[in-house]
């Protein structure tokens, strides 16, 4: 009752200033538990039909999303629709208790995300005047994943969706670990922020380099021992649930999505330095049962939400020569509205519309990863730290070694590292820095191509085959795929050399067997690693190299693996942190590689 009170009283006193062209009205609206969530609805002052909801739900505060008519909505706010904004529970001026990712409901009954959006599509329908009937929903991130979540179980009112840049796994692929490797410094800021109360606090850092404040903490049991104390929901999930259990298998969406019961335009971005494995996995789950041909994807040279503002023609030091962005809104989203929702126009998107940076164009595929006119290569690593698509002939002890050590990790980036939320900070651009710093450390392999005779188009799946053995009992393995730019760029002088990393992932290796039921390594003992590397559509420019690059730490992106087996790393000692050297085979019998998707 009191935070209806309170809500009542914001609706009161609220002296907010109206996007120009709308008006604006408050609800707390009832879901069928009794719980009422804050929503806004803004209906556009000058219109001659009947107008459809396109509405957003987010845990960020929906009364800043208001803001986005004017700029990060403008184009589709121009085509005329009823905007609805909304609060999820426990968050903000909503009711009830908030969920971090609140798995779908049994078959039993119950609430969760998809029907508090079908609840609240009912009574919009019979609550605002001068609808016609129907509805979208769109989102990027965590309302990414609420929009995937409201397909599950849709309002026949629900006539298109945009998830953009949603989850699907959080612990193979997402936001909270990569093939079950923590994600230290995002999961840990990002958890004490939406768990901090109704209202999202960012963690405050006594240092300016957060790479020393992490690497202060220790072992991560302290994070609870010394700031949290067991305050936030998410942060003793992560303890608790160190292997993908049933906790982690119920929160994975991709396994609900039996039917593609909505249109549906997935959006990724290859750069999306937090979510892009969902989008993707999410697109391919659906395509399975996709036999209306309702189901399409669109992948931008993007960082995480950066199709939806600004122009979008570079990112970082990166340039692309279009406005990638700017079309994104104006010829695929909005259009793709306008036909679901309004009737209007006509829908001449293929089934996959991906940007080809190196290329600088769009391409229109009939599925992604493509299933024509590609072929898979295998790029092997050589002797003298070459890169071959000729295999090896070598005896089998031919290797590279590096000694990793945890107390001296490879940070993710150039120092000094600042937080991900925060004044200053370039989260967003990491995954397009430069990696000559990393290639110059002795912890870092690196094997290089010959220069391109002619340009190279990579165009869907890439998989890293390690061969690799350890004189500790557990190892984490980082694989780079990166475009080497030549010494001389005559156009961008800033790129000569500049190495420009366009996939990779980590790999715990205890999970070699299975991500269940984690096993010691057994030092010394070669073993092979599969490591998915997601896909790419990327040209190799003649003149260019191609590089991989292997390390074990890339801290504080990722917590530190002690190298000692223990059961749970959150549990983990500090003397259970040791030294071990790793060694990355390249020999014919045990071929370290990485297989790319090429056009033929």
């Amino acid at each position: 009752m009191l935070i209806f009170l309170f809500a009542a009283a914001l609706m009161a006193q609220d002296a907010r200033p109206v996007p120009d062209g709308f008006h604006r009205r408050e609800a707390m609206i009832p879901m069928r538990d009794g719980v009422r969530l804050y929503t806004e609805i803004f209906t556009p002052v000058k219109r001659d039909e009947r107008l459809p909801f396109l509405m957003v739900r987010t845990p960020y505060n929906c009364k800043l999303l208001s803001n986005g008519l004017a700029d990060r909505y403008k184009e589709l706010a121009a085509d005329g629709y009823i905007w609805v904004f909304q609060d999820i529970r426990g968050k903000y001026a909503s009711e009830g208790r908030f969920v971090m990712i609140r798995p779908p409901r049994s078959s039993g009954g119950g609430i969760d995300e998809a029907t508090d959006a079908y609840d609240t599509v009912e009574w919009l329908l019979h609550n605002v005047e001068d609808n016609n009937g129907r509805a979208g929903m769109m989102g990027v991130s965590y309302p990414g994943w609420l929009t995937v979540m409201a397909m599950l179980d849709p309002h026949p009112a629900l006539k298109a969706v945009s998830p953009q840049a949603s989850p699907d796994d959080m612990y193979l692929g997402d936001d909270f670990h990569h093939n079950g490797a923590f994600r230290l410094s995002y999961g840990f800021e990002y958890v004490s922020s939406l768990e901090a109360g109704r209202e999202n606090k960012p963690f405050v850092f006594d240092k300016y380099d957060v790479f020393e404040w992490y690497l202060a903490l220790g072992s991560l049991g302290n994070a609870n021992r010394r700031y949290f104390h067991g305050r936030f929901p998410s942060w003793n999930d992560f303890v608790e649930h160190p292997n993908f259990d049933a906790f982690w298998q119920r929160r994975k969406a991709s396994p609900y999505l039996k039917e593609v019961k909505v249109p549906a335009l997935h959006v990724a971005g290859w750069w999306d330095q937090e979510d892009f494995y969902g989008p993707i996995t999410i697109y391919q789950a659906l395509e399975e049962h996709d036999r209306r041909g309702i189901n399409y994807l669109a992948v931008g040279p993007w960082n995480h939400g950066g199709w939806m503002s600004g122009k979008g023609d570079s990112l970082g030091n990166i340039r692309f020569g279009r406005n990638t962005a700017e079309y994104f809104r104006t010829s695929i989203l909005a259009p793709w509205f306008a036909f679901w929702l309004k009737d209007k126009g006509r829908l001449d998107l293929p089934e996959a519309y991906t940007f080809r940076a190196g290329a600088n164009e769009w391409v229109r595929h009939g599925a992604w990863p493509p299933a024509k006119r590609t072929a898979m290569r295998s790029l092997y690593f050589r002797e003298g730290a070459a890169l071959s698509f000729e295999a090896p002939a070598a005896q089998d002890d031919a290797s590279d070694s590096f000694v990793s050590d945890p107390m001296r990790p490879v940070p993710y980036r150039v120092r000094p590292i600042l937080p991900v939320y925060g004044a200053g900070s370039t989260w967003g651009i990491w995954l397009t820095d430069d990696q000559r710093p990393m290639h110059l450390r002795p912890d870092v392999l690196s094997w290089e191509s010959s220069t391109l005779g002619s340009d190279l188009t990579l165009s869907g799946r890439i998989t890293a085959r390690l061969f690799a053995s350890t004189t500790g009992s557990d190892a984490d393995w980082v694989v780079k795929l990166i475009d080497v730019y030549p010494e001389k760029v005559p156009d961008d002088p800033k790129m000569g050399g500049y190495q420009l990393m366009i996939a990779n992932d980590v790999f715990r290796g205890r999970f070699h067997n299975s991500f269940e039921k984690p096993e010691a390594l057994v030092p010394g003992r070669v073993t092979e690693f599969t490591i998915d590397l997601h896909t790419q559509d990327y040209r190799f420019l003649k003149g260019h190299r191609i590089m991989v690059q292997a390390q074990s730490t890339w801290f504080p992106l990722i917590d530190r693996n002690p190298q000692r087996y223990v059961a749970n790393i959150f549990d983990a000692k500090e003397s259970d942190f040791v030294r071990a050297t790793h060694r990355i085979y390249r020999s014919a019998r045990h071929a370290s590689r990485v297989e790319i998707q090429v056009e033929r």
